[in-house]
């Protein structure tokens, strides 16, 4: 467990994914069916950030992007990038590392229909805020996903016109940080070509070059 203010196992802040995670409990026992904590060193440089943990994905194993589709075109990609270490077999007990970076949600608790509501962005928003405080060498955000860009900007309260989203757009947040954006890497954005390898590996090379600049 982090170091820091995470989300309580029960954690009863969001009415409706209470529900939802009481009802997956019954329905799946033996998976993990609560708040999903980050995966990686808080000392990395690189804070990655999705919208929420998959039903069959991170809900069931307990670690981001671990066993959805998702998981496998972000993690061979961090390797390629020198950012893990290990071969990703979606599954916790793979041996696979993050060793140049850390990622997150920012809901923590799998909603229904993968759509959180913007009551349960809020609720989960002190969470990332406080988990960016507790890195201590953190220089670059990258937002997996609109959705996790907008919970960013507004968490740092920062004018969304100010910062709009776009796959491959960098923006100055502040003196120190950096948030580099990418389409979400979901199976709907790959298939349809909204979203293709080559173009995800150019958003995190635009990344991994702001903390060499």
């Amino acid at each position: 467990m982090s170091p820091f203010s995470v989300p309580a196992k029960d954690c009863p802040s969001c009415p409706r994914l209470v529900a939802y995670r009481h009802d997956n409990q019954r329905k799946f026992p033996d998976w993990h069916n609560a708040p999903v904590d980050s995966f990686g060193p808080l000392e990395a440089p690189i804070l990655f950030v999705g919208l929420a943990p998959g039903l069959r994905g991170a809900n069931r194993t307990g670690r981001p992007f671990t066993g959805d589709y998702a998981g496998d075109l972000l993690y061979p990609s961090l390797v390629k990038f020198g950012l893990a270490q290990g071969t990703y077999g979606a599954d916790p007990a793979d041996g696979f590392r993050l060793v140049g970076a850390r990622i997150s949600n920012a809901v923590r608790c799998v909603p229904p229909e993968n759509k959180p509501l913007p009551a349960e962005f809020n609720a989960c928003r002190p969470f990332l805020e406080a988990e960016m405080a507790a890195m201590p060498h953190l220089q670059a955000l990258f937002a997996i996903g609109r959705d996790a860009h907008q919970a960013i900007i507004g968490g740092m309260g920062l004018r969304k016109s100010a910062h709009v989203f776009a796959h491959g757009a960098r923006h100055r947040l502040n003196d120190q940080l950096v948030l580099v954006d990418s389409y979400h890497c979901s199976r709907y954005n790959t298939n349809t070509g909204r979203l293709t390898e080559a173009m995800f590996h150019q958003a995190i090379a635009t990344l991994i070059a702001q903390i060499h600049s």
